[in-house]
């Protein structure tokens, strides 16, 4: 199984995007810095936090202390934007506390005070939901979207002194608000208030303490907050206006990494009082990010490489060593492939020395599926997609091994595929197809596949089959129609059941249709039971019975016959059903042998009238035809 969690092992090549915004916290040189990292869910947004965090822990040019926050692990136990605040004090204090006998007693005192201060921000109503909104009675929602336009200088890549003074103004105009409610005087609501010590002083002087104390421990904080998109609306929105707070203090730098469309539902839900522009709420994200980084999305050569590091990270033959080199040589070919360099089972096989046969089987299956995982719209190449198709995979091997059913792993992978990827409506039309099988052949795979391979003479795809997706899982090896599915369909029955015509019959019927497909003649004891049984299960019968006719290619005397006979005589529907379905036989598979049984019956004769209009039957067939008519004239 392959861990769903992010990880530290880049087998895509991602690094050199995370190399780069170590490069900008760096070339910063203490500035103030804020990095977004964006991309859909499941894309190795954390993964990139990772390496990032690893890239700037290697290095020697900068001296780095990380808080990691994610927002998600708060939500309804505390409000995000106190704990952030209390995260990054506590980072502070644990640096001070390590470094204590190399500080300067004034860094110290300094330093230590900062909790303090977060605890006095909270009494006075400046952090914490509930007390935000009994300061403010809710109009605080109002002061911060009406500062939003004002911050759009600050998002340009360079801050500039007037850029600096506009966000003052802005955060003036804020407190006084919050000022004007609470007020600068002790009262009940922040009795610890003083003349002195202003709401506004408050938060200048916490600012001004972390600033000067990372100045003056020689370090950059680097906040990474994860996770921002799996948090409810209003979590999302309190730790980002909780960021503000220290943005633009130097020697800080702020990593988020969020799904763009997430926070964008996120602001329209928090701000749904406030008449918001679209513009408004696209740019909220982007007018807190001076470098915005886009996880790249993967082509089919990075998806077909990921599947094919996955079998390898996976693989019990392979030293640690090995999958290591492989993982090396792998990204550094993916960096070539803009002049031409490819990763496929040749390349990789050739790069592993004495490649497993069972591995080398594995990467051939990575290079036909790759391409089908990249363009489906249910995957679209997402990693954590890809990791949830293989662990499933890998589930239904399990299942299959321990309960002895004889599965082929690829043609379980294109079942998986097809049931992932595809149309429900197709996909139930291919069960309902293996159910009503003897054989668990799905029959209705025969003319699709051939046309999708382009054999000469096959019909047209029709809908839904002549999707995109489908036409590229039908051309897909191996073909499936002929071989038995039921054992795949079996071990991945946890969704979708398996329910066979057989199942749908009573032990009667049951019993019946088992002495039907083993009729070698006609049988009046046989044809009693069957007139015995009701309506609807000789209709069931007929369906079961029919389904094995269509295996037949001559139709001169097959045992089948019989049995169809005996049906057609218990029913009338079950003799129009066997009509329909003789009268559409191909006429190179009409024997002569056939006409005298068809002549005796009622429906039989209008079988044989069928088959006189037809254009294709043979002159011995039409002249045994004409025969039996001159005998039941």
């Amino acid at each position: 199984m392959w861990s769903d969690n992010e990880t530290i092992r880049d087998l895509v090549n991602f690094s050199h995007v995370a190399e780069i915004a170590a490069e900008r916290i760096v070339g910063a040189k203490g500035e103030p810095l804020s990095i977004g990292i964006s991309g859909d869910w499941g894309v190795g947004k954390s993964s990139m936090m990772k390496l990032l965090r690893i890239s700037l822990e290697g290095r020697t040019d900068l001296n780095v202390k990380f808080v990691e926050f994610n927002a998600w692990l708060y939500q309804n136990y505390d409000d995000a934007r106190a704990a952030l605040m209390e995260a990054i004090t506590a980072a502070i204090v644990d640096h001070a506390v390590e470094h204590r006998e190399t500080l300067p007693e004034k860094t110290w005192t300094r330093a230590t005070k900062l909790l303090g201060r977060v605890k006095k921000l909270r009494v006075l109503g400046l952090v914490g939901t509930a007390a935000l909104d009994y300061y403010t009675h809710g109009h605080a929602t109002g002061l911060l979207a009406g500062g939003m336009a004002a911050f759009g200088g600050l998002t340009d890549g360079s801050v500039s002194a007037s850029d600096i003074e506009k966000a003052k103004i802005v955060a003036s105009d804020a407190l006084k608000g919050g000022k004007d409610l609470v007020g600068d005087k002790p009262s009940e609501a922040a009795p610890d208030a003083t003349e002195e010590e202003t709401p506004r002083k408050a938060i200048q002087a916490f600012r001004d303490d972390l600033e000067a104390s990372l100045s003056e421990m020689g370090i950059t904080l680097v906040v990474l907050i994860d996770d921002l998109d799996r948090c409810l609306p209003k979590t999302a929105i309190a730790t980002l206006e909780a960021m503000r707070l220290f943005l633009f203090l130097k020697h800080t730098a702020f990593v988020i990494a969020a799904d763009e469309g997430m926070i964008r539902q996120a602001v329209r839900t928090h701000f749904e009082d406030v008449t918001l522009t679209d513009d408004l709420v696209t740019n909220y994200f982007d007018k807190l990010i001076q470098l915005p980084i886009r996880v790249p999305p993967l082509g089919t050569q990075e998806v077909r490489s990921y599947l094919m590091m996955l079998f390898v990270d996976a693989d019990p033959d392979l030293t640690s060593e090995q999958k290591e080199q492989a993982r090396t040589v792998v990204c550094k070919r993916l960096s070539e492939t803009w002049k031409g360099g490819r990763v496929d089972k040749a390349f990789l096989a050739g790069e592993i020395e004495n490649c497993p046969p069972a591995l080398t089987n594995r990467l051939a299956l990575a290079e036909r599926i790759a391409p089908i995982l990249t363009t489906s719209k249910s995957i679209r190449g997402n990693p954590r997609l890809i990791k949830r198709f293989l662990n499933t995979l890998t589930m239904r091997l399990s299942m299959a091994r321990l309960q002895g059913v004889a599965v082929d792993e690829e043609v379980l992978v294109k079942l998986l595929l097809f049931e992932r990827c595809g149309d429900k409506d197709a996909y139930a039309e291919l069960l309902r197809s293996v159910n009503g099988s003897d054989e668990g052949h799905a029959e209705i795979l025969d003319d699709r596949e051939a046309s999708a391979r382009g054999e000469e003479g096959a019909p047209a795809l029709d809908k839904p089959w002549s999707d995109p997706f489908l036409a590229g899982w039908l051309a897909l090896d191996p073909p499936l129609a002929g071989q038995d599915l039921r054992g795949a369909l079996y071990v991945g029955r946890e969704s979708h059941p398996i329910i066979s015509r057989a199942d749908e019959l009573s032990s009667d019927a049951a019993s019946v249709l088992e002495m039907l497909l083993r009729l070698s003649s006609a049988s009046p004891t046989v044809d009693a039971e069957v007139a015995s049984l009701p309506k609807q299960e000789i209709a069931k019968l007929t369906d079961k019975v029919l389904a094995r006719a269509r295996q037949e290619t001559a139709w001169g005397v097959p045992s089948i016959l019989n049995a169809m006979q005996s049906l057609a005589g218990a029913s009338q529907q079950a003799a129009a059903s066997i009509v329909a379905f003789l009268s559409e036989v191909p006429p190179a598979q009409v024997k002569p042998s056939i006409v005298p049984r068809l002549s005796t019956t009622p429906w039989g004769q209008r079988v044989l009238a069928a088959l006189t209009g037809r254009s294709g039957i043979s002159t011995p067939v039409q002249k045994a035809i004409a025969t039996a008519g001159k005998g039941t004239a």
